[in-house]
């Protein structure tokens, strides 16, 4: 079983302010750049790191692209030091091009004896129940080879294509895990809460090619769980621009987090 860390190939540079990771084809979308869940997870393992204190809330405002084969460079600022929360910021670079600037908030579990979950899981059926999400049969290695995926609720890639546009549900849930990387981390989430952008086809019913121009995940609380259930909940699309928000559930039916991103949106012709 490997950490995130160890997932994303992540060394620090001198300290733990400093780290290097290099765009490997396994941490790329089919466009052959740095999918965006893995640069907010990998900040999020530098400024874990740095400030010793878990994830509470993280945004990821991404800038340009790191293309596969280059060198990230993560530079972690511990802006603001408290007892309990630590605010920082990570900004990644390839060479003198800012790629991504991350923000975040890290903090101590409080003691505060009261509190809830207000949301419910969908009712949808258990992984082993639930067919393999199939993509396009991209020429190159990806993300999407290192994530396995079931779809939950929603139409399949090949139903979408299918025929006429025909308009469905903003609502759409998918089963995910990372086979051998089981430990339950933000960064593993980020990754996983990446998937809101791949939502915006199911009310739509066409295929679209989304490009996130943001990420942010708030942790509610972390546990062992082997799949996570991406429960996306699409709000809506304006002039090209969309916006939508997962819950990210455990096996045990627990919120993970919640995770939230604007995007960019065009027909996939």
């Amino acid at each position: 079983m490997t950490n995130a860390r160890e997932f994303f190939g992540m060394e620090p540079v001198g300290d733990d302010l400093h780290w290097r990771l290099v765009v490997v084809p396994e941490l790329t979308t089919p466009g052959n750049f740095l999918f965006g869940g893995c640069g907010l997870g990998a900040a999020l393992v530098a400024l874990e790191a740095a400030s010793g204190r878990p994830t509470v809330w993280s945004t990821a405002q991404y800038l340009s692209y790191a293309p596969t084969g280059s060198v990230l460079d993560l530079s972690v600022t511990l802006a603001a030091e408290g007892r309990r929360v630590t605010q920082g910021r990570v900004v990644g670079n390839v060479g003198d091009t800012e790629i991504l600037t991350v923000n975040a908030a890290v903090g101590s579990p409080g003691r505060l004896d009261a509190g809830g979950v207000w949301v419910t899981p969908p009712d949808i059926p258990p992984p082993d129940e639930c067919a393999p999400q199939r993509l396009p049969d991209f020429t190159s290695p990806s993300i999407f080879d290192r994530i396995e995926r079931r779809l939950a609720q929603g139409r399949s890639f090949d139903e979408i294509g299918a025929g006429a546009p025909t308009p469905g549900s903003p609502t759409s849930a998918l089963w995910a895990r990372v086979p051998g990387h089981l430990e339950p981390s933000a960064a593993t989430l980020a990754i996983i809460g990446d998937y809101v952008s791949g939502g915006v086809s199911q009310p739509l019913g066409r295929r679209v090619m989304s490009r996130s121009l943001d990420n942010t995940l708030r942790v509610v609380r972390l546990e062992p769980t082997e799949w996570v259930l991406c429960d996306i909940r699409m709000q809506a699309l304006v002039d090209g621009y969309g916006q939508g928000v997962a819950y990210l559930w455990s096996e045990q039916g627990s919120l993970l987090a919640t995770a939230s991103q604007s995007m960019s949106v065009r027909f996939w012709e």
